[in-house]
This record gives structure tokens, sequence and C-alpha cells, in this order.
């Protein structure tokens, strides 16, 4: 699935975050919302103005997890690369895990760590508040969605493949932002 630009109309919303969710499918490990480092990785989790900043130190993949107004830390990782991994790999080795739906299965993912937890309201200014079931698919106005940075000093941008294909290569990032509303944030933003 490939997501050109972030979503503007509500039919666009729908389809955007079915494609940020497809995209998330292939992810594994142990739950984290610190800093731990994962195997093979070097870790600082960092406040969100500081995460830029800690992506230029990064002589591999950086990873970024924001989980917005989830209300818990943003987690930011090194994971050590010489050569490109499969962005799944990278989100594994950080410690970061996903939750698919029933309907759905793993082609789409609804929690990032176990959040929003299945016993969370999740509230949207302007929308019904809900609480995530896992059972289908998640309001267009409250999803993860899959971000890739160039380069260190280069914008986020929505990724152009799933996380089955995606891969990343060393000095670049991969981000992870729990959107919601209208907004489309950008990891640690």
């Amino acid at each position: 699935m490939i997501l050109t630009a972030p979503p503007v109309t509500a039919p666009i919303r729908t389809f955007a975050a079915l494609g940020a969710l497809v995209l998330l499918a292939a992810l594994s490990g142990c739950a984290t919302t610190d800093s731990g480092a994962g195997s093979g990785a070097s870790a600082a989790a960092t406040a969100p103005a500081e995460a830029d900043a800690s992506a230029s130190d990064c002589a591999g993949v950086n990873v970024v997890v924001d989980f917005g107004t989830l209300d818990a830390d943003t987690v930011t990782n090194c994971v050590d690369a010489t050569a490109a991994i499969a962005a799944s790999a990278a989100l594994t080795t950080t410690g970061i895990t996903t939750e698919g739906s029933v309907e759905y299965g793993d082609a789409i993912v609804c929690r990032v760590n176990d959040r929003p937890a299945a016993d969370e309201t999740v509230v949207v200014d302007g929308q019904e508040s809900f609480t995530e079931t896992c059972a289908s698919m998640p309001p267009a106005y409250a999803y993860w969605a899959l971000w890739v940075k160039a380069t260190p000093d280069a914008d986020w941008d929505y990724a152009m493949e799933g996380l089955g294909t995606l891969e990343v290569e060393p000095g670049q990032s991969l981000g992870l932002v729990y959107t919601t509303g209208t907004e489309t944030p950008t990891p640690g933003s």
C-alpha cells in the first residue's frame, strides 16, 4: 500500500488509516515504553525535542515511537546496522510489539506496546470517544502511522511501503506515531 500524502478528508483519512495500519503488520518482540536497550541496540530514551539530536549521533538506524495523546514516553533507540535491514527487524530489536485485529489479523495494527490498552478510553477532540477492542479497523481519527526519514537533516515522510518489505539503511530513521484528529504529527513533534 502506498501513501502519497497525509490524510485530508474523511474518505482519504480512512484510506490512510488503513494504509498506515497495514504498514505495521510484521512486528514482534518485547514490550517496552522506556529506553531499555533491545538486543544488539544501544538505546537512549529522549524527550521529543531531543529525538532529532540523537538521530544525528546514530550510526545505524534511528527508531522513534511517539505515543502522541496516549500519555507514554517517546521511545528513541539506535539500532546497530552496517547495511540495509528490514524495518520490522529494526523495531523488533528495539523491543517494540504490535497487535493486529480480529477481523484483519496482522494486516493492520491497533496497538503498539499494548497502547491504546484494551481498557483505555481514547479521547479525540470533536470525535466520539472509544475503547479500542481490536475487533476491526480503528477509527480514521485515531491510528498508528509509519514514517521514514532519509537522513538526520531530512523531513519525515510517510513510509511508501509496509514493514514487511520496507528496508532502512544506516543513517535513516524509522518512526511510529499515534495519530489523532485531523493533524498528522511526525515522530517526536
